[in-house]
């Protein structure tokens, strides 16, 4: 499959004229939690010519190709990344963070990287994770009985909402760091619900354990209370500014 990937993200630059600089896996292979059906979900992002930038017209800023029933691959221009990064948007902070590249420009990662914490907002990041942590949450049915999927998409976000409330830091995107927030009985229950999930289909459905739930719940409310006080920030353009035009001029062709 990755060779399949790789060519793929190679027809997708020649017939779209981009520059693919990143390319990643983005799913629960690459947050380590995988079922033997999980698809393949393949981000990137691309730069185009020097001259698609100069007009004014609205542009497309986003490329998406439903390959097949297991593989999904798409790309945000480097603008909207960079829109997205100033509004501390998560989606960036993980595609960099992912065990599973395709395609990368070692140089363009590192350096979008390092600007990452300069627009990390410790408000917006909580409540993102913590309104996946509720759709997910909400998915229960008879009181305990939840798709095992859909149980590690209440648990990432939920962690994910707990170390950038306790870290105030940008939150590891695979499973395994942000388990060590966990009690240590809850701890060995998750290695086993994600070994469970490396030989089940998505749509197996588990009953949650009480104690897990019950954390959960507490600390839903726990950080969705200790989150109303954090601040609201807000960022500048400058350094954006002057990395997307860096960058636009070095891959102009």
């Amino acid at each position: 499959m990755r060779t399949q990937i790789i060519n793929k993200l190679a027809e997708i630059e020649k017939a779209n004229n981009i520059k693919i600089v990143f390319a990643c896996e983005s799913g629960s292979r690459a947050w380590g939690f995988p079922s033997p059906d999980s698809d393949f979900d393949v981000r990137f992002i691309y730069v185009r010519p020097l001259n698609y930038y100069l007009s004014v017209a609205e542009r497309d800023d986003q490329l998406s190709f439903a390959i097949n029933d297991e593989l999904d691959i798409s790309g945000w221009d480097l603008r909207k990344v960079l829109q997205l990064m100033r509004k501390s948007n998560t989606t960036v902070f993980e595609w960099l963070q992912s065990p599973i590249i395709y395609k990368e420009d070692v140089k363009f990662k590192n350096d979008l990287w390092n600007l990452c914490p300069n627009y990390f907002s410790q408000r917006a990041n909580i409540f993102h994770y913590l309104g996946i942590t509720k759709g997910a949450f909400d998915t229960i049915e008879n009181e305990s009985e939840i798709k095992i999927k859909k149980l590690f998409y209440v648990l990432r976000p939920l962690l994910s909402a707990k170390w950038n409330l306790e870290k105030n830091e940008i939150a590891p995107m695979s499973i395994e760091p942000l388990m060590s927030t966990l009690p240590t009985n809850l701890f060995e229950l998750v290695n086993e619900l994600i070994k469970i999930k490396s030989t089940a289909a998505e749509g197996f459905i588990i009953n949650i354990n009480k104690d897990l739930k019950v954390y959960i719940e507490d600390e839903f409310k726990y950080i969705s209370n200790a989150a109303k006080d954090v601040t609201k920030d807000t960022y500048e353009l400058n350094n954006l500014d002057e990395f997307f035009i860096k960058t636009i001029r070095y891959y102009d062709n």
